[in-house]
């Protein structure tokens, strides 16, 4: 291993890695997006660990249980795998500030914007933050990479974006991704 630390790609989950169908609460609610399993592929071969970092505040709603978000991730894994490709870990946010389940009703450091989830995956893969990338399809996902140190990639219709997750690992594996400010 690298004394550095090992490179990541940290990966938004609804929108970028799978059709975001608006608080996902059921595994046959999950579509991916075109050219997932290949771009992970080769990101994959690249070297890149993937690590699935997802705000999911349906838990702090009411409306999907911390074992029911596990049970979806298991099988969105199985169904990459059954593609050619997987992702190492999902790290996940069910807080919200005016959540219904009082247990997950608060203010946190790991909600996107907030850099927690990225930092709390990069202590514990050990990680080097300014070798590896943060793609998302919000401002808030850039804006979580970067506030953790890592360069960026936009995916969507806003200018400069990648158009979806082929795009963004091309860039990535060609050097172009946008680095941190």
């Amino acid at each position: 291993m690298n004394e550095r630390g090992r490179r990541a790609v940290f990966l938004d989950r609804d929108g970028t890695l799978i059709r975001d169908a608006d608080y996902l609460t059921e595994v046959d609610q999950v579509e991916f997006l075109p050219g997932v399993p290949e771009a992970l592929h080769a990101l994959r071969e690249a070297g890149y660990l993937l690590l699935v970092v997802t705000n999911q505040s349906a838990i702090a709603r009411g409306w999907l249980s911390e074992p029911e978000l596990v049970r979806i991730h298991a099988e969105l894994n199985a169904r990459l795998r059954a593609a050619g490709a997987s992702v190492d870990a999902f790290y996940y946010c069910p807080h919200l500030p005016d959540g219904a389940v009082a247990q997950y009703a608060r203010a946190c450091d790991c909600r996107k914007p907030a850099p927690g989830l990225i930092l709390r995956a990069a202590g514990e893969w050990r990680v080097d933050l300014g070798r590896s990338f943060m793609v998302g399809d919000s401002e808030r996902d850039v804006e979580a990479g970067r506030r953790a140190g890592c360069r960026t990639v936009r995916i969507g219709r806003s200018p400069g974006a990648a158009a979806d997750l082929g795009e963004a690992a091309g860039r990535i594996l060609g050097g172009e991704a946008a680095r941190s400010q």
